[in-house]
């Protein structure tokens, strides 16, 4: 299958980038905003767990369960227990010793693969994780290992007719602050597309429909967020989106009269795409960070 043609992004201006801050160490004592606005409010563990970067939900389960988390230094071991947004929650260093082994990859995704699961007989884009797809110039010092893609999920959707990069990843940090609620990691994607409503002499996307595509476009009843959009070249957007609701670039352009003829992601926060092959991956470098 043929792979549209792209070419290279111009960086983000100052403007445009969003600053991401580090998940807290688990094996510290937690520190970082609050959600719970009460402080008299006692919320599930698990949950403040996952509020203050530690881990995910179920990770916290995880490690509730194995006897691994103290409240103001008490072994608490009992799941639905529940805390004050006040109270300090430290992990044993079992928990962080099993968090460190968690890998993160990033992969090239080429046309006809899912993000997720198998469906409608194509395959899932984890079956590309393996030995010899590894891309020769990856960094890391981890090993490979075939265990290591039957716990790997996909931190973000790419539809299976769009390219570039697609992370997956065995971290609850990760994945929650890829597509978690509260999430504003930029998404930067390149776009090329065909006008077709043609009411213009130029053939041209007019102003006030570009104007539109960065803001006032509503989806699935909610007004979205402000996206940076501009030309590349003649037949070339570049999207800049702080949200990621399924099919969200194809349907915004089609609500102005945009065809899209090719979609590849190229940034995700502060990681791109790079140089990295199609069909190949790499893992994530223990300094990068979304």
């Amino acid at each position: 299958m043929n792979q549209p043609r792209f070419t290279r992004a111009k960086p983000p201006t100052p403007s445009e980038r969003t600053s991401s801050h580090p998940s807290a160490r688990p094996s510290a004592p937690a520190r970082g905003p609050s959600i719970s606005t009460d402080p008299n409010q006692p919320v599930r563990l698990s949950k403040r767990m996952s509020e203050l970067g530690l881990c995910s939900r179920r990770e916290a389960d995880e490690w509730i369960e194995r006897g691994w988390v103290r409240v103001d230094g008490k072994i608490i071991s009992e799941l639905g227990s529940k805390v004050l947004p006040n109270q300090r929650i430290t992990v044993e260093r079992q928990a962080a010793a099993e968090q460190s082994k968690r890998v993160t990859v990033l992969i090239n995704k080429p046309m006809g693969y899912v993000s997720g699961q198998a469906e409608d007989g194509y395959k899932p884009a984890v079956v590309l994780v393996q030995a010899e797809t590894r891309w020769k110039e990856c960094k890391a010092q981890e090993v490979f290992h075939p265990k290591q893609t039957r716990s790997l999920v996909p931190a973000g959707r790419l539809d299976i007719d769009s390219v570039g990069l697609l992370v997956l990843t065995q971290d609850g940090r990760v994945a929650k602050q890829l597509i978690g609620e509260d999430t504003d990691v930029e998404k930067e994607y390149l776009v090329r597309v065909k006008y077709t409503k043609g009411d213009n002499k130029d053939g041209r996307l007019p102003e006030a429909s570009l104007k539109l595509l960065r803001h006032g476009l509503t989806m699935d009843g909610k007004a979205l967020l402000p996206a940076v959009v501009e030309w590349q070249n003649e037949d070339q957007l570049r999207f800049i989106l702080r949200e990621g609701k399924k099919r969200q670039i194809r349907r915004m352009c089609e609500a102005v009269g945009l065809k899209v003829l090719g979609l590849k992601r190229v940034r995700i926060g502060k990681v791109k795409l790079g140089d990295l092959p199609v069909g190949e991956w790499r893992y994530l470098l223990p300094e990068e960070s979304f």
